[in-house]
């Protein structure tokens, strides 16, 4: 049955929430036996860029020109040898490593590419490969009910940061935050309720959504089991670089 023009989605100055019912699949360059549904770009006044990937059996995504950080969202993907990285499994990419990504059956992932910010005599950052349930979780302000799990280094070299947070039914964030980051946040598990700068929207697995900078929110959990999602924010450099 049609929608009737009805929908979650909706566009603000200052955020986006881009429902699955909305969704729009198109190739990309270097892509092969995949599409991608792109959720957060340039073209909307992000400084990354943030896309969906859904890649067959032997499909796969060639190399980027900028950084690029990797969530399997289910499926199995092999990146420079490195393979058997499935759900949950994530992977950073430095800016000119060359590797492509390929898929070993079906595969969903969660693809985030930002041009890399040099700063100073830092070291390079460096390749890695990691599972998010071998990364400890930490609670978020001392709220053993809200968890985050840091899955990039937090260190100088890296100028982003990729962190999953799991609210257990009920929990929310302690305040409406409002600074300079953006965010781009893929709901990865559960319910609840976001707001976004004057707006209140039912959220859900499945969906995503952009936060631009000193866009005000804040998350409340609700349903019977833990709410999950991975979220993006620049990270480690001066707002005027």
């Amino acid at each position: 049955m049609y929608n009737l023009g009805q929908t979650r989605s909706s566009r603000k100055p200052d955020h986006l929430l881009q429902t699955p019912d909305t969704f729009v699949r198109i190739p990309l360059p270097g892509l092969e036996r995949a599409t991608a549904i792109v959720h957060a770009s340039p073209a909307i006044g992000a400084q990354f860029t943030q896309y969906t990937v859904e890649m067959e059996s032997h499909g796969s995504l060639g190399p980027a020109k900028t950084q690029r950080f990797i969530y399997v969202l289910e499926g199995e993907i092999e990146i420079d040898g490195h393979s058997g990285l499935n759900a949950g499994a994530y992977a950073y990419i430095p800016e000119g490593h060359a590797v492509c990504i390929k898929a070993n059956s079906p595969t969903r992932a969660a693809i985030i590419e930002k041009p890399y910010e040099e700063i100073g005599e830092a070291a390079q950052p460096r390749f890695f490969t990691a599972h998010e349930q071998d990364t400890p979780a930490q609670p978020l302000g001392g709220d053993p009910d809200l968890e985050v799990r840091m899955l990039m280094p937090d260190s100088i070299e890296y100028d982003f940061a990729v962190n999953t947070m799991t609210y257990q039914p009920g929990a929310s964030l302690n305040m409406v935050e409002i600074h300079v980051m953006e965010h781009g946040l893929l709901m990865l598990d559960g319910e609840g309720i976001y707001r976004l700068g004057d707006s209140w929207y039912p959220v859900a697995a499945g969906d995503f959504i952009w936060m631009a900078p000193y866009c005000p929110q804040w998350f409340g959990a609700l349903g019977k089991k833990p709410t999950r999602y991975l979220i993006y924010k620049d990270w480690n450099r001066h707002p005027l670089v």
